[in-house]
This record gives C-alpha cells, structure tokens and sequence, in this order.
C-alpha cells in the first residue's frame, strides 16, 4: 500500500483551513483524514486542525494494543473518535468568542488488510477507482444533496447550485454529531481518495477517474488533482489524500 497526500490555499483564500493527516499504526494499518474548516480564517483553520489531531490521536490510543477483529468494533472506534473531536471542537467554540460558531467537515478512512472503513461529517468526500470505475462511497451532508435526493434537481443541476456549500450537518457545532460509517472491500491496485470540496467542486466523477488512468503513481496523481484544481481557478483551498492498496 502506498500513501500520499497534498494540501493548498488555492487562489482567492488568504488562509488555508483545510487539515489533514497521514498516520501509520502499525505495519498493514493505516488512518486518512481530512478535515475543512468553516467559521472564519482563524477559527476556521483552528477547527480542522484540531479535529484532525484529536480524531486520529483517538483513534490510535484505541487500537494500541491490536485491531479488532469484530467489524463493529472498528466501525466503533471511528465513530469514537469522531464524537471526542466533535467535543473539543465544540467546547473550543464556546470557550472563545473568537471561535464562536467554528466547525470542520470530516472524512476519514481506517485501511486494513481485511478493508476499508469510512467515517464522514458534511461534505468532504470519499471515492473507490477499481476496475476503470469510480464510486462516492460516502453522502455529502448538504442542502443541495436533500434537493437531489428528493428529485427536485439533478445532480448535475447541484453541481451549479447557488447554494451548494451550505451543508447540513458538521463537525463541532453542535453538542452531539451525527456521522456516517461505511465499509468497503476493495480489490488490490484500487485507489482511495479522500478530498475537500475544492477539489470536487471543480473536478467531476468522470475527469478524475480519467486523470487516475493517466498516472499510475499515487503520489503524482495527487498533484496532478491539484494542478488541475488550480488551473481552472481554486477558489478554494483544496486537499487530496490517496492510498492506493
């Protein structure tokens, strides 16, 4: 398995309030995150960075001492981890005026030797490319995802949606989070990709997977998302983390 990531401000931010991390646990084990962080430049950088930090420092004082081998029980220590962030954030939030209101999307996924389990809150993505196919394996929690599901528009339609940013449910907002948990198996040589929405806000299903068939190294993929991203204007910072299996 190889593993990579890259992070960057964009054009028109003048902070960068995405985070993200990269943490081997133990020599078949490994934890993505990315977090984006909304509530100002400060408070939004300062919400990331500290979902970021204390999610995976949960998630590894859980598996300390070995993986589980109950499916549930890691689907657990995700979801663990997520509500400790949530917590910090919130309790952040209300104890400086500064960081009144901060909160931070979140997309995370633990990779094991027998698969893969992806936590989100908000609107940062996941997707399997296996197969010369791409698959969102999680749900955007936001307004124009409720639009399409109850078929007032298209997905195409929510793509250009004036409103496409605003997101239902959040990381540290609120007392209590609600996150979605998933798991996948995927087949050696596929790739998962975990990104904020300034990469899929500008780059759609078929333009990445296409871009995946063109590099075969983990590592330049993830720039060339990035490159993309900013060609066609960034107007928001954009993160992409990768793990091919």
């Amino acid at each position: 398995m190889r593993v990579c990531g890259v992070t960057d401000i964009g054009c028109h931010r003048k902070d960068n309030q995405d985070s993200y991390a990269i943490r081997q646990l133990d020599e078949g084990t490994v934890l993505l995150v990315v977090c984006d962080g909304m509530g100002g430049a400060q408070a939004g950088s300062v919400a990331s960075s500290v979902a970021v930090e204390v999610f995976t420092a949960a998630v590894a004082e859980q598996l300390a001492q070995g993986v589980p081998d109950d499916p549930d029980q890691r689907k657990q220590v995700l979801g663990g981890a997520c509500v400790q962030a949530n917590e910090r954030v919130f309790q952040m939030s209300r104890e400086n005026p500064a960081y009144d209101g901060m909160g931070t999307t979140l997309v995370a996924a633990l990779v094991l030797p027998g698969g893969v389990y992806v936590v989100n809150v908000g609107d940062s993505r996941g997707y399997l490319l296996e197969g010369g196919a791409i698959r969102q394996v999680t749900v955007d929690h936001s307004l124009v995802q409720l639009l399409v599901d109850r078929g007032e528009i298209t997905p195409a339609q929510a793509r250009i949606h004036p409103q496409k940013n605003l997101i239902t449910r959040a990381l540290g907002v609120e007392r209590r989070v609600e996150y979605d948990l998933s798991r996948l198996s995927p087949q050696p040589g596929s790739r998962l990709l975990l990104c904020s929405d300034g990469l899929s806000n500008l780059l759609d299903d078929d333009m990445l997977l296409r871009l995946s068939g063109q590099e075969e190294d983990p590592e330049r993929f993830c720039h060339v998302l990035l490159e993309w991203a900013l060609e066609r204007g960034a107007p928001d910072n954009v993160t992409v983390v990768l793990a091919q299996l």
